[in-house]
């Protein structure tokens, strides 16, 4: 009866060869962002999404941002998150072309 228990229980094990996750986006809500922004602390990372409204930029009127969503994670959560978006825009790019966002890389030896 224990055999029987144990070869039962190693096959239900989260981290077997057949576990797969399962995405339910019954509850999912959908946001455009043209803007985005972060900020950290030691305990999380805050991703802040919004839309610029600015239609003419002029050296008197502010740049307004509505911002729509913030998103917090765990920097264990945010790393992923990093690698992930990282591997999606070298795909983008590699298809499309070198994305130009106006800011040069100033690492030395580049």
């Amino acid at each position: 009866m224990a055999d029987k228990e144990k070869s039962s229980s190693s096959t239900d094990s989260p981290q077997s060869a057949s576990s797969r996750v399962e995405w339910d986006d019954s509850k999912m809500d959908t946001t455009y962002a043209n803007v985005a922004n972060a900020a950290s602390t030691r305990e999380e990372v805050a991703l802040l999404f919004g839309t610029n409204t600015t239609w003419k930029i002029t050296g008197d009127k502010p740049v307004k941002i509505e911002l729509t969503n913030r998103i917090i994670l765990s920097p264990f959560a945010a790393n992923p998150l990093n690698l992930l978006l990282s591997n999606v825009l070298e795909e983008y790019e590699s298809r499309f072309g070198k994305l130009d966002v106006g800011v040069s890389d100033k690492t030395p030896g580049k």
